[in-house]
């Protein structure tokens, strides 16, 4: 133990002093972020406020500076909070994401945009993209694959038929629990509302423990918490959200099989981003039907070394057994060996698409 005696009493008054001094000091960024506001109005009415690449560089530089002893993750999401609050300031941002509310989407909305953005509940995925492209909204906000049970398709057939484009991806760790009301026993649970995904990441649990409980799929987590609130002998499969925001108690926490479960969504927009520095670029490629067309595909990319993270193949709705790949590698479109591969696979390829290129998610 030290020989010197802790004086509690100065300790708060330093806190006291430093809390004061973070007020200041954030409320002068907020003044600097409407000064922003104002220097863009004046340059072009219908300037866009919002930049992802320019949040994700101050992110990462925040998070490059930190030296603790506050985790650098949380520092980044206590500065996302800071951003959120102060681009309300510039313009409140509407941004649809895939509901009800109390979803995990909307969980990676927040997680992206921060609590200040106005978010909207949508009923489906084509109805995020429907909003986003009405202009009802600025972002939309969609699941795009799962660490356990793969990619959603249905994402992936919307881009077909839009023209939005890619303007950010979220990362989000999956956790679920099994939640009950007020009015039901741990041991009378017979009935188990979830999403069918959810019912397949956690399958093994449930397996071990309700057996013999009734399974029934909805639309969505949130949906299921909504309808156990009010019923007994029944259970959901929900997380954090749903549970605060229907006053549900955890009978088990962390029920997936895996623990690295985890969702990826994306957010899209009607702008092109500029590079961030890491960023990652999307296509959707459509092969003439021939032998080694795979192969043409892929090539360009080993020879140019860009790494590819990721290939999805879905039916083409032009011809029947003609399919187009879903393809994510890292890079810009604007970087020259991205460029060059992209001129490349256009010279192979019936129709090339991109997506979108956009910063790597930094939460």
């Amino acid at each position: 133990m030290s020989e010197t005696p802790i004086d509690l009493e100065a300790l708060r008054h330093r806190i006291d002093d430093l809390d004061s001094e973070l007020l200041r000091l954030i409320n002068e960024r907020a003044a600097a972020a409407q000064q922003v506001a104002q220097v863009k109005t004046a340059e072009d009415p219908r300037a866009v406020f919002y930049r992802p690449e320019r949040e994700a560089q101050v992110l990462r530089r925040i998070m490059a500076l930190n030296k603790g002893p506050l985790d650098s993750e949380e520092v980044a999401r206590l500065f996302r909070e800071i951003m959120s609050a102060c681009l309300a300031l510039e313009q409140p941002i509407k941004v649809a994401y895939l509901g009800p509310e109390g979803t995990f989407t909307q969980q990676a909305t927040l997680k992206h945009f921060g609590e200040s953005a106005v978010s909207l509940p949508m009923a489906a995925i084509d109805e995020v993209f429907r909003e986003v492209e009405a202009g009802a909204v600025n972002y939309g906000v969609v699941p795009v694959e799962n660490s356990t049970e793969g990619v959603i398709n249905h994402t992936l057939d919307s881009f077909m038929d839009s023209g939005l484009r890619i303007c950010g991806e979220v990362v989000l760790r999956i956790h679920h629990h099994l939640l009950v009301g007020e009015t039901t026993r741990q041991d009378k649970v017979s009935r188990i509302y979830s999403h069918p995904q959810s019912f397949a990441q956690c399958r093994k649990w449930l397996d071990a423990h309700y057996p013999q409980a009734e399974r029934v799929p909805v639309s969505s987590n949130a949906e299921a918490a909504r309808l156990v609130k009010t019923e007994w002998h029944s259970a959901a499969i929900a997380g954090d959200m749903s549970a605060k925001l229907y006053g549900l108690t955890r009978l088990a926490e962390k029920i997936e099989d895996r623990p690295d479960n985890s969702t990826r969504f994306l957010i899209i927009g009607n702008q092109d981003v500029p590079m961030s520095g890491e960023d990652k670029t999307s296509i959707v490629v459509a092969m003439r039907n021939q032998p080694g067309a795979l192969h043409d595909l892929l090539e360009p990319f080993h020879r140019h070394q860009i790494d590819m993270t990721r290939l999805e193949t879905r039916p083409s709705r032009s011809g029947v057994w003609n399919y187009v790949f879903f393809i994510d590698f890292k890079g810009h479109r604007d970087e020259p060996r991205v460029a060059a591969v992209l001129e490349e696979v256009r010279l192979r390829a019936a129709e090339v698409k991109v997506l979108g290129s956009y910063p790597v998610g930094v939460l």
